[in-house]
């Protein structure tokens, strides 16, 4: 019997534009603040769940959708240990960036966040189950899951083109150059003196300042990328002790602890798919 609490993930190869997460019982299932490369779009399929995005914090429902654009900070977790479900699909931002430019949504195909971020309208809820169902059919064809996808994303993408745009303040400079460096040099040991020179910043006004614009500080940000760098080498298959020393951690216990604490799943539970069950 599968355990309820246990989280479940689909992937196909043939489909790596998306990803899939399936947990029946989220007791259990507590994240720190964390961001994804993706955009991310999530059901609550059973009992309720708050829902911490940037500054905001939603109190979410069974039927809610939550959306989530890539690299903003974000958690969801269970409400005083009561039970609640969900599903989140994790979709390649490069390829919703094409898809959006194709339908016209956008006048160039880069990257525009989405300001909605919660939908509590019936039949996105539904067809969100519907699309997920069918990822999650072993006995459904390709096509069948690829059209799913597709006719879903885009009906929702023209449903939400109409939303009146926010856009988030562009961090200084100096930031922008410091979250890159952090970026290239993840798996690296990085120094907070190191950082401060290359700013000009003292390390308390730095520390304040990333965190206002990126959401986390330097190294929970770091953390993050390295667990980013980790999560692509398990879906590839890489040995986990081997991809612990690749995302930059001293050994596989720390970088499993770390792991559970952002992902809400054991390296593991991760690497399985569901196809390969």
């Amino acid at each position: 019997m599968t355990n309820p609490s246990k989280p479940l993930f689909w992937r196909d190869p043939r489909m790596p534009h998306v990803e899939l997460r399936k947990v029946d019982d989220g007791r259990k299932v507590c994240y720190a603040p964390h961001s994804h490369t993706q955009w991310s779009l999530g059901a609550i399929t059973a009992g309720e769940s708050t829902f911490r995005y940037r500054d905001d914090e939603y109190r979410l429902r069974a039927g809610s959708l939550v959306l989530m654009n890539p690299d903003w900070v974000h958690a969801c977790n269970p409400i005083d240990d009561r039970p609640w479900a969900y599903l989140m699909l994790y979709v390649d931002a490069d390829w919703l960036t094409h898809l959006r430019h194709a339908a016209g949504l956008l006048e160039a195909p880069r990257w525009q966040d989405i300001p909605t971020a919660v939908i509590a309208e019936p039949a996105w809820y539904q067809g969100y189950c519907r699309m997920a169902a069918c990822l999650l059919d072993p006995q459904r064809d390709l096509l069948d899951k690829q059209s799913e996808v597709v006719e879903y994303l885009s009906a929702l993408m023209h449903h939400l083109a109409g939303q009146p745009t926010h856009p988030r303040p562009m961090p200084p400079a100096t930031l922008r150059e410091l979250a890159a460096y952090l970026d290239e040099h993840a798996v690296e040991e990085v120094s907070l003196d190191a950082l401060c020179q290359r700013t000009g910043y003292s390390p308390g006004h730095l520390i304040r300042a990333f965190k206002q614009h990126f959401g986390l500080t330097p190294h929970a940000y770091l953390i993050n990328r390295r667990i980013q760098l980790g999560q692509r080498e398990l879906k590839d298959g890489t040995p986990i002790a081997e991809v612990a020393l690749n995302a930059g951690f001293s050994d596989q216990p720390h970088f499993q602890r770390t792991f559970k604490r952002l992902v809400a799943a054991t390296p593991h539970q991760y690497r399985r798919s569901l196809l390969d069950q």
